[in-house]
């Protein structure tokens, strides 16, 4: 039972939303009684145990959140995320949207040659990157541009104003992109 109740727990953490029964048991491979059974024990051993986190019934779906009284905390956890230095990935980033508006987040992780996901999303929290549209190839991937905040926040009127590539690194990237 132990371990059945951690696969769900898995499973709820990793969807991040609520979840439906029904694809909870096609992800564990579980029954409809395990997976309402175990449900209703991960419920009560967060109650019990006075935990930050909560499992949530909405109808037919399940939701892992955290418990209202510790908003707070969040937000300001959230906040002080905000108003933290730019990282070096990050910037790195943010240069490469810039000179190359509107991208992927393929086009920018092939740039960087590492994976830059969550780099994205932080900077699209940050509302210094935000949605261009959809590329229409196939996936219909989100292309990604920088935002009106982004201007403000480096100084700058519009994109025209970024200062000019060096001719080497200009160079190197036109091989890069052969």
């Amino acid at each position: 039972m132990k371990n059945m109740s951690a696969i769900l727990e898995a499973i709820l953490f990793a969807s991040g939303e609520s979840i439906s029964t029904n694809k909870i048991i096609e992800a564990s491979g579980l029954t409809k009684k395990q997976v309402l059974d175990n449900m209703g024990l991960l419920k009560k051993r967060y109650d019990e145990s006075n935990s930050a986190l909560q499992i949530l019934q909405l109808e037919d779906n399940w939701q892992l959140c955290t418990r209202e009284e510790y908003s707070p905390y969040i937000i300001n956890a959230i906040n002080s995320k905000k108003s933290s230095p730019l990282s070096p990935a990050s910037m790195e980033v943010l240069t490469i949207v810039a000179y190359n508006q509107p991208v992927t987040k393929t086009f920018i992780s092939n740039v960087r040659g590492i994976d830059s996901s969550s780099t994205v999303n932080n900077l699209v929290e940050r509302d210094l990157l935000e949605e261009a549209g959809r590329l229409d190839v196939p996936g219909r991937p989100i292309a990604y541009q920088t935002t009106n905040n982004f201007l403000k926040c480096f100084g700058l009127s519009s994109l025209s104003e970024l200062p000019s590539i060096p001719v080497e690194l200009k160079e190197k990237e036109d091989t890069t992109k052969k």
